[in-house]
């Protein structure tokens, strides 16, 4: 195992880093304190030929650019507090109503305007494998009650495991839902993601509303297209969802024990991507609104359908859901999850 820090640059007068774990076997994942982004993960594909398989940028600037900042992809940070949705931009706890901006209307998204994707955080090395990363988000950020301390460990193992550890503590109710936002193409984006094969487990999806934010309906996906429970090639289900998937998947997992929720794999290349959870659910969203215009600084190009998420997480607007397991996190509790 080997570990590098280096200078990324500046974000309002505050010194962001880029820090490198890299392994024996080839795979070479980067990371900057500015919003906990993955900016790169190169693995081999079949013939041993390395390729970056998210989408991001390698410079800092390129999470600054018009088209960048217009599009709000949020490529491979950490969003929160919670992730996802909250409708209208509202929630209660204990008969305690709280507003929150509606940065995606008429919604609030991925933690308000200023999430934890535009935070530099407090990061450190620890060993010869891992990167840890520490930040307080204030009673009142974003519209949210309670002082909340994080911390993120990224850990890469010798058997190419990347393994993201969560963990948080309030002083008052909170909603907490954290993940990480990356974006990936097994075949280093030499095409989009359609050829791609996903297997899923899980019997159900939460419907969102008309405005894309869950409620609480939950659908079954059994005899449709969104049934992934076998390797399923993902352009094919495309005649039925013509707008791709942005479904939150409830998992059929024990939740908070570690377990495979779901393989996705490249026939092109070989590479094989494995996600493994804690968490209830998670969202898979094959990118229908990433701009075409995105591109890394190596000519890679990005866009629609050019890159997938599962956004492992707690329920998108779990405030407002009354069965959404662990959504508030209160003051004698840990949040974590894996």
């Amino acid at each position: 195992m080997k570990t590098s820090q280096s200078s990324f640059g500046q974000v309002n007068g505050q010194p962001v880093s880029l820090f490198t774990l890299s392994n024996n076997q080839g795979m070479v994942v980067k990371i900057t304190n500015y919003g906990g982004t993955i900016t790169s993960i190169q693995v081999p594909d079949r013939e041993g030929n390395l390729a970056d398989v998210v989408c991001g940028f390698d410079t800092l600037d390129g999470y600054f650019s018009d088209t960048y900042r217009g599009n709000s992809p949020y490529f491979g940070c950490i969003v929160g507090r919670p992730a996802g949705r909250i409708k209208d931009g509202k929630f209660s706890i204990k008969c305690n109503e709280y507003e929150l901006a509606c940065n995606d209307a008429p919604n609030h998204l991925h933690g308000g305007v200023k999430g934890f994707d535009k935070c530099v955080w407090d990061a450190s090395l620890s060993g010869e494998d891992s990167l840890v990363l520490t930040l307080t988000s204030a009673d009142g950020d974003q519209g949210y009650p309670g002082n909340l301390d994080l911390t993120v460990t990224y850990q890469l193992t010798e058997d190419n495991d990347l393994k993201i550890s969560y963990a948080s503590t309030t002083d008052q109710a909170t909603p907490v839902s954290l993940t990480n936002h990356s974006y990936f193409n097994l075949n280093g984006f030499v095409d989009d993601i359609l050829d791609h094969r996903i297997e899923l487990v899980s019997d159900r999806y939460l419907a969102p509303d008309a405005t894309n934010v869950p409620v609480g309906e939950v659908v079954n996906v059994a005899g449709t297209a969104c049934d992934l429970n076998s390797a399923t090639r993902i352009g094919d289900c495309f005649s039925e969802l013509s707008d791709g998937f942005e479904h939150y998947y409830i998992f059929n997992n024990e939740i908070d024990s570690l377990e495979k929720v779901a393989t996705i794999s490249d026939p092109h290349s070989g590479r094989v991507l494995e996600i493994s959870t804690t968490d209830p659910g998670g969202l898979f969203y094959t990118g229908l609104y990433t701009s075409d215009e995105l591109q890394r600084e190596s000519g890679a190009k990005f866009g629609k359908f050019r890159g997938l998420c599962l956004e492992a997480s707690r329920y998108p607007n779990g405030a407002n859901i009354s069965d959404a397991p662990g959504a508030i996190l209160m003051p004698d509790e840990e949040y974590t999850s894996t």
